[in-house]
């Protein structure tokens, strides 16, 4: 592989592109009201991959913002990763056919394994699981609930599933252009065989030159696949352009 992948987040509520902070529904700022036409921005600007979650459908535990992801879907022909409420094999499958290259199982990760694994092996290389942590324990349902669980406990967990990818998120940093929690997301990606993709908290070309430094081992290999970036972008503090060049390098 080379260099790391950026991913661009479109994280859908309410059929708009919107950022949380902390992933806290009642703090969405608006930066698009056209799915579609936010998805060929980042395609246009040389991107990809797209990271898209369905946000209420992450609270409901069931699809919601269908109609924005199927415009998302006929807008662009790269591969899009999408995740927010999908709980069982029909919706997984549904998404695939759909269009959609990878599904992010997030919630069922923690509370129903064996979905995860029954879907790793009837769809392999499209699964990813997504493993979202609060002061280092998984949390789930759209982030309202805590576990017990830490994130490297359940990432090991998966490790002989045949994900992917594991996505891992730091809550607390997530929307605050704070930079990456590098300690934590290293030492999960550093412990497992899995492809990593680094999420919350990138505030800049610096957060990211910080996460490429510590990403390549000193044999040459990389210990990430890639990060996912939102507020950044949509702020103009990170444009795509160099954002890219930089990861490639």
């Amino acid at each position: 592989m080379t260099g790391l992948t950026l991913y661009p987040a479109i994280d859908l509520k309410d059929g708009q592109c919107v950022r949380l902070r902390r992933g806290e529904m009642a703090e969405a700022t608006v930066y698009s009201h056209d799915p579609g036409a936010q998805a060929r921005a980042w395609r246009d600007a040389g991107c990809r991959w797209l990271h898209v979650v369905d946000l209420n459908g992450a609270f409901a535990g069931r699809a919601v913002n269908r109609e924005a992801v199927a415009l998302i879907l006929a807008a662009v022909d790269i591969p899009v990763q999408l995740g927010g409420g999908i709980r069982d094999m029909a919706g997984i499958e549904a998404w695939l056919e759909a269009g959609v290259r990878r599904v992010i199982l997030g919630s069922a990760a923690l509370k129903n394994p064996e979905l995860v694994r029954l879907a790793c092996r009837a769809h392999p290389g499209r699964i990813a699981v997504g493993i979202d942590a609060r002061d280092g324990f998984v949390a789930v349902e759209g982030w309202a609930e805590t576990s017990e669980v830490r994130a490297l406990e359940l990432a090991l967990r998966f490790e002989d599933a045949g994900a992917a990818a594991i996505i891992y998120t730091d809550i607390s940093r997530d929307g605050m252009l704070s930079g990456l929690n590098l300690e934590q997301t290293m030492d999960l990606a550093f412990q497992l065989t899995t492809p990593v993709i680094a999420s919350g908290g990138v505030g800049s070309l610096l957060d990211l030159q910080a996460l490429r430094d510590v990403a390549c081992t000193p044999n040459g290999r990389w210990a990430l696949d890639g990060v996912i970036v939102g507020r950044a972008l949509y702020d103009g503090r990170v444009k795509p352009t160099e954002a890219l060049a930089l990861l490639a390098s």
